[in-house]
């Protein structure tokens, strides 16, 4: 009990001396001890490395997680070492709305069949986003978040203490100049001749005394300095290697950089590879962007360009329409009707699957007419002296 006492007072003692010293400094009444240039840089790199660590890691988790509500459960689930419960994406939980709406609404009709292959295709979508995120979280976020959670700590600790070693050498520095101030002053007040005549020859022998003492203070504060200076500069070589370390940080998040950068070049290449199979699937069935099984065609100022513009571009069906060579024919035949003619902004290239079809360059202009008894998904464009069929889900009708 009375070992813990002693050693309370003393720590007691310690963080008052330092707590003063520190006051001292701020109101510029103590004299501080100053790091080299290199040091100082080192210290800002650090701060600065682990202030945009912070802000990447914390940015990168709204990449992956928009939700803010998901990302504090996770963070709740992480602090007391629990798994963390799957979650459904987006997509796939589109995905399952679709596939309900399908077999209410009729898996058998156009939109019920073109229901059922968007769905495969955001449930598709949604795997790929589910190894993104798995995959990101290891080889990205992971290392970040040890780095802060870890080697960051380590430096703070260390620095603290160097902070408090330097405090105890600056509180040793001044001690040992009022030492030794104090000690002149009575070297100079002893250094008087008594006067042995006095019947009070007291004063000259309180300063002999004085001045013993204070001598004996000045070894003590030499002392004390000597090893106040070795703690802070072992202390010192600790933290540089630590600081210089931050190389090191850099070359990992670097590397963990890269595999970010492969994890999502692999998500977006997956989620193109199947919209593009998406599209060619969508493509076999008549009439899926139409909605109607009607025959004849709707009134061309009925499709508005917005509406047009956010269709996906698919290969439209040949069904209904004459065979290549006979339609070709009757095209070099057919002239257009004196009314009912509309100009049209491709949309999309297209790539002219034979004679009787004409290639489309996204953003050019064309002439567009129908014909009796064409498919709706076709009409038939001109551009100067060359004539074909172009698929509707490629244009934007203008007035």
């Amino acid at each position: 009990m009375d070992f813990n006492m002693k050693k309370l007072a003393s720590d007691a003692g310690i963080f008052f001396t330092r707590a003063v010293q520190f006051t001292e400094e701020k109101f510029g009444q103590a004299e501080k001890t100053e790091l080299d240039a290199h040091f100082e840089n080192l210290l800002a790199r650090a701060d600065s490395t682990k202030n945009w660590t912070e802000k990447i890691l914390r940015q990168t988790e709204v990449l992956l997680q928009p939700n803010p509500s998901a990302r504090v459960e996770e963070f709740l689930y992480e602090k007391l070492d629990r798994k963390v419960p799957s979650r459904v994406t987006n997509g796939e939980l589109l995905a399952q709305y679709m596939s309900e709406a399908a077999s209410e609404l009729g898996p058998t009709t156009p939109y019920g069949k073109t229901l059922i292959k968007v769905a495969e295709a955001e449930k598709r979508l949604g795997a790929a986003e589910r190894d993104f995120i798995h995959t990101a979280s290891i080889n990205f976020l992971t290392p970040l978040r040890n780095f802060l959670e870890g080697d960051w700590k380590t430096i703070s600790k260390e620095r603290r203490l160097l902070q408090n070693r330097r405090l105890d050498l600056d509180a040793c520095k001044a001690r040992l100049k009022k030492a030794k101030a104090a000690e002149a002053k009575a070297t100079c007040e002893g250094d008087t001749v008594p006067d042995f005549q006095e019947t009070r020859p007291r004063n000259y022998i309180l300063s002999a005394s004085a001045s013993a003492l204070w001598n004996d203070e000045v070894d003590k504060s030499e002392q004390e300095l000597r090893i106040a200076q070795t703690e802070f500069d072992r202390q010192a070589e600790v933290t540089r290697l630590l600081l210089e370390g931050i190389s090191s940080t850099h070359a990992n998040h670097l590397r963990c950089l890269h595999e970010f950068v492969e994890s999502q070049t692999t998500y977006y290449a997956q989620c193109y590879r199947h919209m593009l199979d998406l599209q060619k699937q969508l493509g076999r069935f008549p009439g899926t962007f139409v909605g109607t099984t009607e025959p004849a065609s709707p009134p061309l100022s009925s499709t508005s360009p917005t509406t047009t513009a956010a269709t996906m571009p698919v290969e439209p069906s040949m069904a209904g329409m004459a065979p290549s060579g006979e339609t070709a024919l009757c095209l070099e035949e057919v002239a257009p009707p004196a009314s009912g003619t509309r100009k049209a902004r491709v949309l999309y290239d297209y790539e002219a699957a034979d004679s009787s079809e004409l290639a489309l360059l996204a953003d050019e202009l064309i002439t567009v007419y129908s014909l009796p008894g064409m498919d709706p998904d076709w009409l038939i464009g001109e551009r100067g002296n060359k004539k074909g069929k172009v698929p509707v889900t490629y244009l934007e009708l203008l007035s």
